[in-house]
Parts: C-alpha cells; structure tokens; sequence
C-alpha cells in the first residue's frame, strides 16, 4: 500500500505542543497513532512536510514516532521544517540515529513498483518576489530534476504546497503536464482551507 501524509507538527519533546496553539489539535499524537497503525513492512508512506513542529534540536523525539512504524518513508521539505539541512547531512543524522525507515524525496524519485514517486517539498504562497522568488524558481529546479530522475516511468507527484488553490501556480501546473504526471498529492491545508482544495482530474 502506498499513503500520504502532511502537516503532523509533531512538538513531543517540546514545552509548546500544537494542541495549545490552535483548536483541534488536542489529542492528535494519538489519533496519529491509531492511523499509522495501518502500516505493515512493505508498505511506503510519503510524508510531505511540516512533520515537525517546535521540536528543539534536530528533532529526534518526533522522527522516532515515526520511525517506530513499518515501513518505508518518504520525506518532504515543507513550511515548518527548520530541522532539515543538506540532504547529505540528513542522511547522516537518520544512520547515526537509527532511523533507517526514512529515505529523501529530494532532487530523486524512488520507485514503488513500475510507477516513479517524485516530488518536492518547499514553495512559496506569497508574492513571488525577492527572497521568495529565489526559493521558489530553486523548488522548480529541484521538482524538474525529481521528474527527469523518473525517466519515461508513470509519475506520481508529492508537494507540500497546492499546485492549484485559490487560483493556479502556472509554473508547477507546466511541470506536471510536461511529464506526464498522473497524480498529484499535496498538503499544507488546514482547518476551513479545505475546502479551497482541487480534487479529481484537473484539465482533462
């Protein structure tokens, strides 16, 4: 089985859990828990940014909660993940850490069967101007590199933010299209949001 998930904020090991940050949040590690226990070892699971929250350091108390699910997972850059450094640096933390279940959707696609999952995780809402605009022509950089590593495979895409909510964002639309991507999953909505969200066959 293959499943997405986003936006988890995990703080455990912080003095600011999410639940006293906003509404609906109380309780959530363990509806989490109750979810994830659907994983089974040759399961993979993508997970597309904002996996921690106000976890000091490098995080580990969140990324252990995940890790003790089977499985193999897919991480994304999104939005509140200031834990994340070069991908070489990751990969280094989750050996010496234990953490073997994680690989990075980064600049790669990862085959699950005959089908190529590529993705990235970081963009921009803003005005794309100044800094923003540099983050985010260097996320479409790294979003086509993920789509050529997929070579002429079926592609399915993982974003951390909508490529298509209160209106398009032309230039990642363009990418998918221009390879062929059959799915597209993302996250980064909460809340009332949801309802913004684009569902099913988009232009077809």
């Amino acid at each position: 089985a293959l499943y997405a998930l986003d936006d988890t904020h995990l703080s455990l090991s912080s003095d600011k859990p999410m639940g006293c940050l906003r509404r609906g949040w109380t309780g959530y590690v363990e509806k989490l828990r109750e979810g994830l226990s659907v994983l089974e070892p040759g399961h993979r699971g993508a997970l597309r940014g904002s996996v921690l929250g106000h976890e000091p350091g490098g995080g580990e108390a969140g990324l252990a909660f995940l890790s003790s699910f089977p499985g193999r997972k897919l991480l994304l850059k999104g939005n509140h993940d200031y834990w994340w450094t070069t991908a070489a640096k990751m990969d280094r933390f989750f050996q010496e850490n234990g953490f073997s279940s994680f690989q990075l959707l980064h600049n790669n696609s990862h085959l699950y069967g005959d089908i190529a999952l590529c993705g990235t995780g970081l963009f921009y809402e803003e005005e794309r101007g100044g800094h923003s605009a540099k983050i985010f022509n260097r996320e479409l950089i790294r979003l086509e590199a993920s789509l050529k590593a997929a070579g002429e495979r079926e592609k399915y895409c993982f974003l951390h933010y909508p490529p298509l909510y209160q209106g398009p964002v032309q230039e990642i639309l363009d990418l998918l299209h221009r390879y062929g991507v059959t799915r597209c999953f993302y996250g980064h909505l909460h809340g009332g949001s949801h309802r913004l969200a684009a569902v099913g066959e988009q232009d077809a």
